[in-house]
């Protein structure tokens, strides 16, 4: 498969002045989601007049647009007899509950054992929509996230569940348990971007995506809380990095503080923290309610509870309560 990519030209009308450059790139490309454009123009694929500018910028009528879409790249993903636990299935969709420790898709690190080469196994036919070749593939949760996910099987699919997104209508609800004591709702309002020192991460910068999560809490324990997290927007890492910068990083985390906070708590509370710790080796959040439209105009929501793992930190927590 060729790698050279696709470059559009387009001369901003009149009746075009004004719009924000992402909406006017999908009316122009209605094959392309509005958060493809924005990624997109983030990564420098898009210019106005020469010269690059964000999402935001206002196109003016005159204007010379050039959108350069990178041609898929064929990552040679196998399909694989894997576990997979389907919650729902439908000749439209899918929705899954992906394990620990499952990526969601092949990348250099990752070239087998991910969701879709499970999926790849499990379906006959997958929507092709994306950059790259992630079939079927409309959000993700990190390797070490458990729950709920849906897939699409074909592009019509993918485009409406998308768009969904987008617009923020999808519904989405996480637990986790974070360090400290919540006592109160939040809304964690905070930009993301790529942390400038280590690629690998995000962090709050003042520069970055527009990112907004909202929390309510639940059981306290000595040392830390339940809580129930509900996405406005989705960005990558978001929960853990938003978490993080209020000074209530996921326990458990191994990325965002979540296994070094032991070491600012009171040095009485150090043992039993271990011990909570020793419950789960990753971070302590599952997707447990998913939302949405269906294709067909239905609303559908799905639940899953949270895995062993997660069951037996919350357990030892509140036998464990001071």
């Amino acid at each position: 498969m060729s790698s050279v990519p696709i470059t559009k030209l387009h001369t901003v009308d009149d009746a075009e002045a004004s719009l924000r450059l992402d909406v006017f790139l999908q009316s122009r490309h209605e094959d392309l989601s509005r958060s493809r454009l924005q990624g997109l123009i983030a990564d420098g694929d898009v210019s106005v007049n020469g010269a690059h500018v964000r999402s935001s910028y206002r196109v003016r009528s005159g204007d010379t647009v050039e959108l350069r879409v990178p041609k898929p790249v064929e990552l040679g993903a196998e399909a694989q007899d894997l576990p997979l636990d389907v919650v729902y299935e439908d000749e439209a969709l899918l929705v899954v509950d992906k394990p620990s420790g499952m990526a969601v898709h092949p990348a250099p690190g990752t070239p087998s054992g991910t969701l879709v080469n499970a999926l790849l196994h499990h379906c006959k036919d997958l929507s092709g929509i994306n950059g790259v070749l992630r079939p079927g593939i409309v959000h993700r949760l990190d390797r070490d996230t458990t729950g709920l996910l849906v897939v699409a099987k074909n592009d019509e699919a993918h485009r409406v569940l998308a768009a969904q997104l987008e617009e923020r209508q999808m519904v989405r609800r996480y637990i986790a348990v974070v360090w400290g004591r919540v006592d109160d709702a939040l809304r964690i309002e905070a930009r993301l971007a790529r942390h400038p020192k280590d690629r690998l991460r995000m962090a709050v910068v003042p520069d970055g995506r527009h990112a907004v999560t909202h929390v309510s809490p639940g059981d306290r324990f000595s040392m830390a809380t339940q809580i129930d997290v509900r996405l406005e927007t989705g960005r990558t890492h978001q929960i853990r990095v938003h978490l993080q910068h209020v000074g209530h990083p996921v326990f458990g985390d191994p990325v965002y503080g979540g296994r070094t906070q032991v070491n600012g708590i009171d040095p009485a509370l150090r043992p039993m923290a271990r011990h909570l710790l020793a419950r789960i080796d990753r971070q302590a959040l599952h997707a447990r309610l998913l939302g949405f439209e269906h294709p067909d105009g239905r609303h559908v929501e799905f639940t899953c509870p949270p895995p062993d793992d997660f069951n037996n930190l919350l357990d030892t927590a509140r036998g464990e309560m001071i």
